[in-house]
């Protein structure tokens, strides 16, 4: 089953992603900053990452520039809260493949992977 990197500095927000998606059989690994989640990129590749676009120490916007920067082909997409349109434009600009607005449903989330993973 496909690997899933959550990046969130919120744990219980990576928490419950992690069940859900763990549920649904992906294999899925946290990380609570960008920093983190770019190293984490590096050395495990995941099929995709689900990351938070506000988040300490790195954002998910300049995390996203260092994973695509990285590897053009990689499959992020962008958790947002309402509000933050502007973000969500240049991070699609910089390489996200979809964004999902907080708070989530399962089914959104599901079906973000499932059209990635295609």
């Amino acid at each position: 089953m496909a690997k899933i990197l959550v990046v969130d500095d919120a744990e219980f927000l990576r928490v419950r992603l992690t069940k859900m998606l763990g549920t649904d059989g992906y294999e899925v690994f946290q990380a609570e900053n960008g920093a983190t989640a770019v190293s984490m990129y590096k050395e495990m590749q995941p099929d995709v990452v689900l990351m938070d676009v506000t988040m300490p120490e790195m954002d998910g916007l300049t995390a996203l520039k260092e994973i695509v920067g990285f590897d053009a082909k990689a499959r992020v997409i962008m958790l947002t809260a309402l509000g933050q349109e502007s973000v969500v434009l240049e991070a699609v600009k910089s390489g996200a493949r979809d964004f999902i607005v907080k708070p989530f449903e399962h089914d959104r989330v599901t079906k973000a992977i499932t059209k990635l993973l295609a």
